[in-house]
């Protein structure tokens, strides 16, 4: 599909093909051209890409003349795709697919609660392949190894009863109308990906922003993943007052003061 910019100052829209055959699936992205290093923003489990923090990244990088690119996973806001048939690995290859494209590089990943997990691996990724292409992350909430630390956890027997003998369950949001939806799939395939066994080393920047009272990814949880990044620089800001949406203004100017530090 050709690019269709709205206006001279908004991002151009994008669809791009991930997969081929039947795993072939339509991802929507935003893209906005500019200079230096650019930002690369990953959303949440069940989020989009037009949310506040896209947008505040977005409204940054066209003040500041920087390339942003932002995207929707499959199954979520405009790309295709069932959300359902949504994994863990289908999601990090689409995200791949985003970073390959990706204006600016090396790039400022911005991964937002399981955006920041897949923002994780990608670094891994990109280090293990000596690309160069990531300067440093921002992760918000990171919801690392969501589906084995928090997911699992959250369910009590009947859930998991649920879960096993249909293929999925599904719990009220706090954010939405719609449940939340867990597969068996995401579940086993995010045994693939798990990052608590073992030391993460990006070999780039990393400042983690979390909520104190967020109950969806409590805050020992971005404790537990720092004392993992042991041979990275990383900065802690833990925000005392804020829940898991980190999308108030104050949360917001911090999000952006990250990502400044990093240019």
């Amino acid at each position: 599909m050709e690019p269709v910019p709205v206006s001279a100052s908004d991002p151009v829209f994008r669809e791009i093909t991930v997969g081929s055959g039947e795993a072939a699936r339509r991802i929507a992205m935003l893209e906005r051209a500019g200079e230096g290093r650019g930002i690369l923003f990953l959303g949440g489990y069940m989020s989009n890409m037009r949310g506040a923090k896209g947008d505040a990244l977005d409204a940054y990088a066209a003040a500041t003349g920087r390339p942003m690119t932002r995207f929707d996973y499959s199954g979520h806001g405009e790309s295709g795709g069932r959300f359902e048939d949504g994994t863990i690995t289908r999601w990090l290859e689409e995200a791949a697919a985003v970073l390959d494209r990706a204006a600016g590089a090396p790039l400022i990943l911005v991964g937002s609660s399981m955006g920041g997990w897949i923002a994780l691996l990608l670094a891994l990724a990109e280090r293990h392949s000596g690309r160069g292409r990531i300067a440093g992350l921002v992760l918000l909430a990171p919801a690392t190894d969501m589906t084995h630390s928090l997911m699992l956890p959250q369910m009590d027997a009947a859930a998991r009863t649920e879960l096993e003998e249909n293929g999925v369950v599904r719990r009220a949001s706090a954010y939405s109308e719609q449940p939340y939806l867990i597969t068996r799939a995401l579940i086993e395939d995010g045994t693939h990906h798990l990052l608590a066994d073992k030391p993460i080393a990006i070999g780039a920047p990393v400042h983690i922003i979390q909520g104190v009272l967020d109950e969806d990814v409590p805050f020992d949880h971005a404790l537990d993943l720092m004392s993992h990044l042991a041979e990275d620089d990383v900065v802690l800001t833990l925000i005392k007052d804020a829940g898991h949406r980190l999308s108030r203004p104050e949360d917001l100017a911090k999000i952006l003061s990250a990502v400044e530090a990093m240019s």
